[in-house]
């Protein structure tokens, strides 16, 4: 299984939060949110930060690094009251396939 750059996983082995930046066969090169310390894991080491993590440790998408996130969120941002709800739903959208999502390996 590998992770999607961006993607925010746990690496279980200390309970650190970590953001994906790559893979390499089964390793995977991940670093603290917001840069720093960076390192690598086995893909089994790791398991998806949970909403409750994420929202803890103080991350939100639009902090990914991805473009389109910080498109997204400055949208929602500028959204009036009614237009709120559609462009939340387009950034979750975009937020699930394009960084929380596990793929398999063939």
């Amino acid at each position: 299984m590998t992770y999607r750059n961006g993607a925010y996983v746990v690496d279980i082995r200390d309970n650190r939060i970590a953001q994906v930046t790559g893979a390499t066969g089964n390793r995977v090169q991940v670093q603290r949110p917001g840069g720093g310390l960076a390192w690598e894991a086995p893909a089994p080491a790791l398991r998806l930060a949970t909403r409750e993590e994420r929202n803890a440790a103080g991350l939100r998408a639009y902090l990914s690094g991805c473009a389109e996130c910080a498109e997204l969120e400055e949208a929602w941002r500028q959204a009036t009251d009614g237009e709120r709800r559609q462009a939340g739903a387009e950034a979750r959208a975009h937020w699930i396939v394009a960084h929380a999502t596990v793929r398999e390996n063939a």
